[in-house]
């Protein structure tokens, strides 16, 4: 009588916790809120896209209190320890941040040693950070015209346009970068990534 050979059970893919709900939630409102004031300032400068869209005044209206409100999700976010934690992650640079840039300077094939996030990830979260503020410091001026000097108010609509183009180019480098990592959109999506994606990518994390 031939005996049945069992299988063997599936081991479930070791997965590793990278973001909490708290800054799941934070990312999400940010990009939304990010994503409507680009597509309003889009439809605002670009002639074909001001033509086919129209009700120029509703889109100021918009794009005005969207850039007024896009620091709160952050603001509210410092509330989280963890967010708090990784907010400090990105700020703390070390010689494994210089060896990753210049590894991708040269586009040198094989791993770069990266903690949580990486030297690039770091780069971008603290230029859209400042440039966030420069936005916001010259929307101000634009919008309360009789606070500031004409030549202020010149001045701030120059770097204003600008420098939302240069925003536009840079979160299309982000979200490009993004698509080509499924597994980094999981752990924004599900809080969690798998342990060979963590020492791959990231091989001086220990969570």
């Amino acid at each position: 009588m031939n005996q049945r050979l069992e299988e063997p059970p599936v081991q479930a893919e070791a997965r590793v916790r990278r973001f909490t709900p708290a800054e799941r939630w934070i990312h999400r409102t940010t990009a939304v809120l990010m994503g409507i004031c680009v597509a309003t300032a889009a439809c605002l400068y670009v002639p074909a896209l001001a033509e086919l869209v129209g009700r120029r005044a509703l889109l100021v209206t918009v794009h005005k209190w969207t850039g007024l409100l896009l620091p709160i999700p952050v603001l509210a976010g410092l509330a989280s320890r963890a967010f708090r934690a990784d907010v400090g992650r990105l700020n703390r640079w070390g010689a494994h941040d210089r060896v990753w840039l210049r590894a991708a300077r040269r586009r040198a094939p094989g791993p770069r040693p990266a903690a949580k996030f990486n030297a690039g990830q770091k780069l971008y979260a603290s230029w859209i950070a400042g440039a966030t503020l420069v936005m916001l410091a010259t929307g101000l001026m634009m919008w309360f015209t009789h606070l500031t000097p004409l030549m202020w108010r010149t001045s701030a609509t120059f770097v204003h346009d600008w420098l939302a183009l240069t925003i536009g180019i840079v979160l299309a480098g982000h979200i490009g970068m993004a698509l080509g990592d499924p597994e980094a959109r999981r752990g924004l999506r599900t809080g969690s990534v798998s342990r060979e994606w963590a020492d791959r990518e990231h091989p001086l994390w220990r969570p």
